[in-house]
């Protein structure tokens, strides 16, 4: 039985990861922490555990934590998990990071993007937690960076094209909406009821963080260079993630085609599942997987992507990967 620690355990994919590990038969939750003003009973912090979780939310002791864990869950924003990660790492632990300390290999591009890196020694191993295009790589490892949600949906929706060359890699775009969830539960003006309630509004207008994201994992698939606009937006509704990435072909293709190719490139992945028509967020609401339609348009070729931020872009996949590195069914705890 896996033992697992949730550092973070106050906020949206600490209660995402408590509702998936209560259910998984191989892992069994031993400690959860939060800053001090964030601690008490799970059942207090979240109501839907009431009689399901009799655990408390501590602050953390990483002495205690190096005998009661094999792997933590690190649910913390970026900078925050930096000063964590090389500590549970030092006690023995296996470590999934939810942030995106350890995502982007160029440390140069990372600075730019968010704050100085104090922990590039453990960057350098890191392992990127994308278990469709990346499994070899997370069996086994000790510290995995867990996708962005963004990330996540946009290039599953177009691996596939890369992978085979069939698309110019310098004019992707990706046009996406997020759940209000994908704010984080610590609420804001922009994201109150009254200002989501009926709109629709982009945000992060060419200088998102996920866009190097993208452009990264998108290069290491395509084995070359690969240029992303990436626009999100945020709507009215509490969780879910919708894709639609536009790219030019480099050679004729058709519907069939596609829809051939991205079936045999997704054969056997579990949570993967291509559509015969667009996918819409309430399709995956709630469960670790990704719907994908691919087609074509005026000589374009249009993939859209679905999935849950805080499952398959989160909790759900972070959970998907612990089950790889401890070598057990992908799936436990998933469906």
């Amino acid at each position: 039985m896996i033992r697992v620690a949730i550092i973070g355990a106050s906020g949206y994919t600490g209660a995402e990861s408590i509702k998936i590990l209560l259910r998984h038969d191989g892992a069994k939750l031993t400690y959860l922490t939060a800053l001090p003003e964030e601690c008490g009973a799970v059942e207090d912090i979240f109501p839907q555990f009431r009689g399901r979780c009799p655990m408390q939310i501590e602050p953390l002791d990483l002495e205690m934590l190096s005998d009661l864990a094999d792997v933590a869950l690190c649910c913390l924003p970026h900078k925050v998990s930096m000063g964590y990660v090389p500590k549970l790492l030092n006690a023995g632990l296996k470590v999934i990071d939810f942030g995106a300390d350890y995502r982007l290999k160029d440390v140069a591009v990372y600075e730019k993007y968010y704050v100085k890196h104090t922990d590039t020694e453990n960057l350098k191993h890191a392992v990127f937690g994308l278990p469709e295009l990346f499994r070899e790589n997370i069996e086994g490892a000790k510290l995995v960076a867990n996708p962005g949600c963004y990330p996540t949906g946009a290039t599953l929706a177009i691996a596939p094209l890369l992978k085979e060359g069939l698309i110019e890699t310098n004019s992707i775009i990706v046009n996406a909406i997020t759940g209000v969830s994908g704010a984080g539960i610590k609420p804001s003006a922009k994201f109150h009821f009254p200002n989501m309630n009926e709109n629709l509004f982009p945000y992060g207008i060419g200088t998102h963080r996920h866009m190097p994201e993208i452009e990264q994992v998108a290069g290491e698939i395509a084995g070359e260079k690969v240029t992303v606009l990436f626009q999100p937006h945020a709507g009215p509704f509490d969780r879910g993630i919708l894709s639609t990435v536009y790219c030019r072909p480099k050679e004729k293709v058709n519907n069939d085609k596609l829809l051939q190719l991205y079936g045999d490139f997704y054969a056997g992945e579990p949570f993967v599942q291509i559509c015969n028509n667009a996918p819409g967020v309430k399709d995956v609401a709630g469960t670790n997987y990704c719907h994908i339609f691919p087609t074509c348009v005026k000589g374009n070729i249009v993939s859209f992507s679905a999935i849950d931020n805080l499952v398959k872009g989160a909790s759900g996949q972070a959970i998907q990967n612990m089950n790889i590195i401890f070598n057990l069914d992908e799936t436990m705890g998933l469906i």
